[in-house]
């Protein structure tokens, strides 16, 4: 095994730092589908430049949008008639797969879509199901799933679908998105047992409305009339569940960690940090414009995760540092996510002495001395960053393919470094 990347140990030697976080991965996609369905020419400023944006950016290009990017990494979006042929690589990006085909739906042509060996397990079923309903043609061999062609006849008629969004909030926001766009409007009724990352929606919501878009929302069912959006020039949030392993990193090393322009108000779940550290110790405050976290003792925590569980990892690498258990519950759902991100947890916790049971929607963590040797990522991003963090306090943590950090966050390496080094 040659793709390691040894974690830099910091050891109780505190952390003084000041960063700046990249943007929002849900942001910068949801806003450029947007921009694609406008009446005219958009700026997006500040977007996140990863792999999972470089795939929306590619896919919506590859049906005839206008993409240019600006020497300071700005972008223009510039609408334009949708077309194929066309062939769609999603890569293991879950916005890329479940927002686009809607989008494809309204080209005219042949839309192949393709991704990594993953995203043929991710389910993508509830989106193919509500786009057939809504009279779109797909050839997918009864499957389901990827890889899948959309013969679209340039245009999406709209109406009421039913969808299981138990497994993904995003096939929700993957109908939201484009019903501005169709002739009649979608409605959307939700009719599974439970919905995950409920912020995910309203982040949705309000983007639309943001567009002049009239959402109307009743119990577990969103409706959006057609509507004419006009090209905008907007700035990109920073991702705030990108800032999770940097916030962590404080609360396992102790010191001070500053986030520039954290969002007074945002509907992203990463927010949430704020008072999920500080119920497990750390002191947060707003700095002007900026978020501080200093870490002090790291107390384990009992909490429901459900509406933000793409947190889950960073704040199970904290909880293996507290001082008491703790218990992570609502998370079924991510073992659909990237890898089965709560196999992948105790897995990896448990290989290096930590105590992680492992239950089906949630998972026990008791702290125990853990030990050097290799993390395993599984092509997951948030668990490579968690070997980062885990390396801090463990000295002789090998992180396997870091490389996969690029899918929300351009560079880590050299952020992690620069926040060691401080600034």
């Amino acid at each position: 095994m040659t793709n390691l990347w040894r974690a830099p140990f910091r050891g109780n030697s505190p952390i003084s730092s000041t960063l700046t976080i990249p943007g929002s991965k849900s942001v910068t996609n949801r806003a450029l589908i947007l921009a694609a369905l406008s009446d005219s020419s958009s700026i997006l400023r500040r977007p996140l430049h990863s792999r999972d944006s470089a795939l929306m950016i590619a896919g919506l290009k590859a049906i005839g949008v206008g993409i240019e990017e600006l020497g300071n990494g700005d972008l223009t979006i510039t609408p334009a008639p949708l077309f194929g042929p066309a062939h769609i690589d999603v890569g293991n990006a879950g916005t890329v797969m479940r927002f686009l085909p809607p989008v494809a739906a309204m080209a005219k042509g042949l839309i192949h879509f393709d991704g990594d060996a993953r995203s043929h397990e991710r389910p993508l079923g509830p989106v193919i199901s509500a786009l057939e309903a809504l009279g779109v043609s797909i050839e997918h061999g009864g499957r389901y799933s990827l890889p899948m062609t959309i013969n679209a006849n340039g245009q999406l008629r709209g109406g009421t679908v039913e969808v299981d969004a138990t497994l993904s909030s995003q096939f929700i926001s993957a109908l939201l998105l484009v019903a501005p766009a169709t002739k009649e409007g979608i409605t959307v009724k939700h009719v599974g047992m439970s919905l995950p990352s409920m912020p995910h929606i309203q982040m949705t919501i309000q983007m639309l409305r943001e567009k002049g878009v009239e959402v109307v929302v009743g119990e577990n069912q969103w409706s959006v009339k057609p509507s004419v959006m006009h090209g905008s020039d907007s700035v990109i949030e920073p991702d705030l569940s990108n800032a999770a392993p940097f916030m962590a990193a404080a609360m396992i090393s102790g010191g001070t960690v500053i986030i520039r322009d954290w969002p007074s108000e945002t509907t992203q779940p990463g927010d949430e940090l704020r008072e999920i550290f500080t119920r497990m110790g750390a002191q947060i405050d707003f700095v002007g414009n900026d978020l501080a976290i200093t870490g002090r003792n790291i107390h384990g925590i009992d909490i429901d995760l459900h509406d933000v569980g793409e947190l889950t990892p960073t704040i199970a690498g904290v909880c293996a540092f507290a001082d008491s258990p703790s218990y992570l519950r609502g998370i079924g759902h991510l073992r659909s996510h990237e890898t089965d991100r709560l196999a992948a947890l105790a897995n990896e916790i448990n290989a290096l002495g930590g105590d992680v049971t492992e239950e089906p929607t949630a998972l026990r963590i008791n702290p125990r001395p853990l030990q050097s040797g290799t993390f395993h990522t599984y092509d997951d991003h948030r668990l490579a960053t968690l070997g980062a963090m885990i390396g801090l306090r463990v000295e002789g943590i090998d992180v396997e393919n870091i490389e996969t950090t690029r899918k929300t966050i351009p560079d880590f390496p050299a952020a992690w470094t620069q926040l060691l080094a401080g600034n």
